[in-house]
Formats: structure tokens, C-alpha cells, sequence
């Protein structure tokens, strides 16, 4: 992360939408800097004052974030080619913590979901074949 750190960086950072080794790096600078908290004081009073852009809003409202179905689904492999290659575009290249978190959390759901399928599965098999072994 280059010094100084830009407007809509802070803003970011304020958004917690930076990858974690910026934000340490603006955290560290935090720090030190009078008149890197300054800058920070007077971006937070600009969004407390109701002075926004419109790339503001648009991470703000996380509006390039796909829905959290549309992240099973990508999981799942379901979707279109173009819609596979934005959301990996979104999570890869542009490096959302929301979606990639999301998707952590879809992943983790699913491997308990397929655990407990297979251990359901066993035990009907278990139970099925209960009588039907023969005996020593």
C-alpha cells in the first residue's frame, strides 16, 4: 500500500473492504500519523454529513456483490459460463471479503450437509443388512 493513502481508500477502510494486509498497513500508519488521522476524520465527517458519491454508495450497498443464492449456485456449478467467470472475477480479481466469506461459510454448510448425508446413508445400510450377514 503506497503512502498517502487516497480518499476513497480510507473510505474502504471504513467499509472494512480491503484486503486484511491494507487494512493492517492503514491501522500501523494510524498509529503514527497526525495527519493520517486527520485525513480519516475528515472522510468519516463527510459521510456523517451526508456527502456521498456515487462509488460510495456503490460499495457501500455492496450493489457488484451477487446474491448469496447466486453463490450457492456458483458453488454447486450451476451457472453460466459469463455468471461463473464475473463471480470469480468479484472474489479472485477484485477481492470482496463479503462474497469470499459468504462463499467460505456455503462451503463449509455444504462438506456438514454431505457429511451427514453419508453417515445417514450408512446407517440405512447397517440397518438393512441387519440379519443378512451370516453368523461365525
Amino acid at each position: 500500500m503506497s503512502d498517502p493513502f487516497t480518499n476513497p481508500t480510507l473510505e474502504a477502510y471504513l467499509d472494512e473492504a480491503l484486503p486484511p494486509d491494507d487494512m493492517a498497513a492503514i491501522e500501523d500508519e494510524l498509529r503514527t500519523s497526525d495527519a493520517l488521522r486527520e485525513q480519516l476524520k475528515a472522510v468519516t465527517g463527510r459521510r456523517d454529513a451526508g456527502v456521498h458519491s456515487l462509488g460510495g454508495i456503490w460499495r457501500r450497498h455492496r450493489l457488484s456483490c451477487p446474491s448469496r443464492s447466486d453463490l450457492g449456485n456458483y458453488l454447486m456449478g450451476i451457472l453460466t459460463d459469463d455468471e461463473c467467470d464475473y463471480i470469480r472475477f468479484h472474489v479472485e480479481v477484485a477481492g470482496c471479503r463479503v462474497c469470499t466469506a459468504s462463499i467460505a461459510d456455503l462451503s463449509a454448510a455444504q462438506e456438514a450437509a454431505d457429511k451427514e448425508e453419508v453417515s445417514g446413508r450408512r446407517k440405512k445400510y447397517f440397518q438393512s443388512s441387519v440379519g443378512h450377514l451370516p453368523k461365525e
